[in-house]
């Protein structure tokens, strides 16, 4: 019997530069070349949700606090965000992406997996394909985007940084062995600072070093995500692109510079980030009924806890003792506060029986004791 070669993938990742920054300086040319930053007020313990290249040369980046973000460039040009616009923008967008394919998982208002293996289109060259796209969102939204494509998910968002902003990189399946052995293992999909740092002690500062260990050894060494750096510093990552993903929680969450210190300091942090979730939650459309809230805390020593209990509806006073109950576990500053719920699970979520027309109609339960 001959062997049936297997197709190899086309997946593309998608990722306009600084959006919201972008969409800003588009509608506002005076802004260009100029550091811009789009986020919260200092004053009210606000972050940077993104900033323009002008920006990031001073050091500034997402998620930093914005007093921080001042203090490394004073001359920074602060705006709240626009969602409104924002929102317009990535509707025309994500209709760009699914215009190229059905296969479309956003990852966020600007940002997407696209699978166009098969896709006749562009002769079937992801790489054309990807080149139309970005020069389709610069002349139907006015800003740029970068690509990456690659055999897998993993490569394709790796690989969509390679040339950033505006280009794009190609990763071949006959060039992901070696590409993939001189990556840094913080690139790994799930690895943060501390693992990277945790990696780095243990001696495996690329792919390729990570490599010489076994899936027992890593298993050992870092629990069931042993198994995913296993896979990944191989370059292995077999998860498709799924169109309609089920939420199954929203949260936010805030890195804080300096620590917040004590309780109080924690709970005026909470309410100020609750702001954002509410946001967040009444644009969440076709959600799913809400079954748990939680606050996550890490610590200045880096450890993280939990906290969560049943809940039917977001309540500031149930999250804010949720946050006494998770700090009081230990008591050190915190440098990151996260508020979120659990939705419940559609197959928690039983369906209304339907009768047939042909069925007979359902009878009464006969008398008996009650149990």
């Amino acid at each position: 019997m001959p062997h049936v070669r297997e197709r190899v993938r086309k997946i593309i990742h998608c990722d306009c530069d600084c959006f919201y920054a972008a969409v800003e300086m588009r509608d506002d040319p005076s802004l260009r070349g100029r550091p811009l930053a789009v986020g919260g007020r200092a004053e009210t313990r606000g972050v940077i949700a993104t900033c323009n290249y002008e920006a990031r040369a001073f050091g500034v980046h997402s998620a930093m606090a914005t007093a921080r973000a001042l203090q490394l460039c004073p001359q920074l040009i602060l705006l709240p965000p626009d969602f409104e616009r924002y929102r317009e923008a990535s509707r025309t967008i994500l209709a760009i992406y699914r215009d190229y394919t059905p296969l479309v998982e956003p990852l966020s208002l600007d940002e997407a997996y696209l699978d166009v293996t098969g896709v006749d289109r562009c002769r079937g060259s992801a790489s054309l394909m990807a080149q139309e796209i970005r020069d389709r969102i610069r002349a139907e939204v006015g800003i740029t985007a970068s690509a990456g494509i690659a055999p897998n998910k993993f490569l394709a968002k790796v690989a969509s940084d390679w040339n950033k902003p505006d280009g794009q990189f190609v990763l071949r399946p006959q060039d992901v062995d070696a590409f993939v052995a001189a990556l840094p293992v913080k690139k790994i999909f799930g690895v943060g600072k501390v693992t990277a740092a945790r990696l780095n002690r243990l001696g495996v500062h690329t792919c390729g070093d990570l490599r010489a260990w076994s899936l027992a050894d890593l298993a050992r060494e870092f629990g069931s995500f042993g198994a995913s750096l296993y896979r990944l510093c191989r370059g292995i990552d077999e998860r498709p692109v799924q169109p309609d993903r089920v939420r199954k929680s929203l949260s936010v969450e805030t890195t804080y510079t300096p620590d917040l210190r004590g309780r109080e300091a924690c709970r005026d942090a909470l309410r100020a980030l609750l702001e954002d979730f509410h946001r967040r939650f009444e644009r969440a459309r076709d959600r799913p009924p809400v079954h748990k809230a939680f606050v996550k805390v890490r610590f200045a020593d880096f450890s993280r806890t939990t906290a969560e209990c049943v809940a039917s509806a977001p309540d500031e006073a149930v999250w804010l003792a949720l946050l006494d109950e998770a700090h009081a576990r230990k008591h050190l500053p915190v440098r990151l506060l996260g508020v979120g719920v659990r939705f419940v699970e559609e197959a928690a979520v039983p369906a209304p029986a339907q009768i047939s027309l042909f069925d007979p109609a359902p009878q009464p339960p006969a008398a008996g004791p009650s149990p």
